[in-house]
């Protein structure tokens, strides 16, 4: 009798299973056009994106790397406004990030003209192209948000410094920078009156980086931090 029962299970599955591809079959007579509309589509996206990629943003960027060299040079020889407003001859940043700003090239130039804003003494502006700026590169994403900090500081935000310097801390970790931004935090917090968070920076300098130039005077910010915890 079980023998029976499993085999009518078996034979009832058949039939369900025969039954939703019969379905199934139907819909895809009834809507075969509008499936073959939804695969068409489907294809001429894929072949829309790679013609975009290959014959518009690929060629784009290469005349924005082009375009970029003369604004670096100036960069590297601190001729900021140069660098930022070009010549009668190359363009600066400011011009590739007009005309370039959905390549590598433009966002790169985000970079240089926040940093180059920095070194100017217009911070507001530094702080404005440096937040639009982003990298897969840590440790270039550590340098802006540190210069971003150190923008802050200037305008007298000592709490967006603040978090920024951590942030800056979190991304590429290492004995170099890391322990430069801690360092930069915890004096930012001490002027924010958050003494426990400013120890938490300089503990970790001192246990995490303890072969950085930052270790060998964090002892006295350490002292100085646990002073003022009440």
């Amino acid at each position: 009798m079980s023998k029976n029962k499993n085999n009518q299970v078996s034979e009832d599955n058949f039939e369900n299973l025969e039954e939703a591809l019969s379905k199934t079959e139907q819909y895809i007579e009834k809507n075969q056009k509008k499936l073959s509309t939804i695969a068409f589509v489907i294809i001429l996206l894929a072949v829309g994106v790679f013609a975009y990629q290959k014959y518009y943003k690929a060629p784009l960027n290469e005349r924005a790397q082009n375009q970029l060299f003369q604004a670096q040079r100036y960069f590297e020889k601190d001729s900021f406004n140069l660098a930022l407003n070009g010549d009668e001859n190359y363009p600066g940043f400011l011009d590739i990030i007009d005309e370039f700003s959905s390549t590598p090239a433009g966002n790169i130039s985000e970079y240089y003209a926040g940093i180059s804003y920095l070194r100017m003494g217009e911070f507001q502006n530094a702080v404005d192209y440096l937040e639009k700026f982003s990298s897969d590169d840590f440790l270039l994403s550590a340098l802006a948000k540190a210069a971003i900090g150190d923008a802050y500081m200037e305008l007298g935000d000592t709490k967006k410094a603040a978090s920024n310097y951590m942030d800056a801390s979190s991304f590429n970790t290492n004995d170099f920078t890391t322990p430069i931004y801690l360092q930069k935090a915890g004096l930012a917090y001490e002027m924010l009156g958050e003494y426990n968070k400013a120890l938490t920076a300089y503990e970790t300098i001192e246990q995490d980086f303890s072969k950085s130039a930052e270790a060998r005077d964090v002892e006295k910010y350490i002292t100085r931090a646990k002073s003022m915890i009440k």
